[in-house]
């Protein structure tokens, strides 16, 4: 299949998907999410490796044709079907393994992105942040429910609610990631451990990741409704507007809690 935001591609049993949109720092327009989630659902990998085109992994929803968008409204279609993104109900219930190769900028949607992941291996020059709370938003339900299982509620609590962002020194310390390596050994590095998953038997793998969904994971649809019902009230905020103008004219942002 042909794809024009991301690329697809096989060694052996392993399959990269790279987001391919360099101009927009791998940011994620609604096609962007469309192809992605049918790259997901279509592969018959034994093993996944999400990661970025140089000079960033994720930078998020690309806020100029998503957020500052007229005609998208967002919170209008998740008002009338509130559900799990469907990229994440995609990644969330694959029982293929998924490695992220964190090769910079993973922020706002691009963390949640790196959080559904069940490996996360980064370059040195990764970066972290939950930048939901800095538009006015709550964050997906990655951030909501795995953030805390990798690095511990009060450090999640701390990530979510000030929006900081962090470097792949920090993500390391706190366990946000397994490893960091160097920007040229980080592909090699994400390859080599998915070689390692992919020569294993693929039905007694793809059965642990089923049993650690059950044992570890919320309810992805229920999580999903909550979330999406949040946002469609956020997005009609005050709050939102400025955390969005803010950005786009690069200046502080004056919150009023409307």
């Amino acid at each position: 299949m042909s794809y024009s935001d991301i690329i697809v591609s096989t060694d052996g049993h392993v399959e990269i998907i790279t987001i391919n949109r360099p101009e927009a720092k791998n940011s994620l327009t609604l096609h962007t999410y469309n192809e992605m989630e049918q790259a997901v659902r279509g592969s018959t990998a034994r093993c996944l490796i999400v990661t970025g085109s140089p000079g960033a992994f994720c930078a998020g929803d690309d806020v100029k044709k998503v957020m500052a968008n007229p005609d998208v409204k967002p919170g209008e279609g998740l008002s009338r079907n509130p559900r799990t993104t469907p990229l994440a109900d995609a990644l969330l219930h694959t029982d293929i393994p998924v490695i992220a190769a964190v090769n910079g900028a993973a922020v706002g949607w691009g963390m949640e992105l790196a959080l559904m992941a069940d490996i996360r291996v980064a370059s040195e020059r990764a970066k972290f942040g939950e930048l939901f709370v800095l538009r006015g938003l709550n964050c997906d339900v990655p951030g909501i429910g795995r953030l805390a299982e990798a690095v511990g509620r009060e450090k999640a609590a701390e990530l979510l609610f000030t929006g900081e962002i962090i470097d792949a020194t920090t993500a390391l310390e706190i366990g946000l990631v397994s490893r960091v390596v160097g920007e040229d050994e980080l592909m090699d590095t994400a390859m080599g451990l998915a070689q390692r998953v992919a020569a294993n038997p693929p039905l007694a793998v793809q059965t642990i990741k089923q049993g650690m969904r059950k044992a570890l994971d919320p309810d992805w649809d229920e999580l999903g409704v909550w979330v999406s019902n949040n946002l469609a009230r956020l997005f009609k905020t005050n709050d939102h507007k400025e955390g969005v103008a803010s950005f786009l004219e690069k200046r502080p942002a004056v919150y009023t809690g409307t």
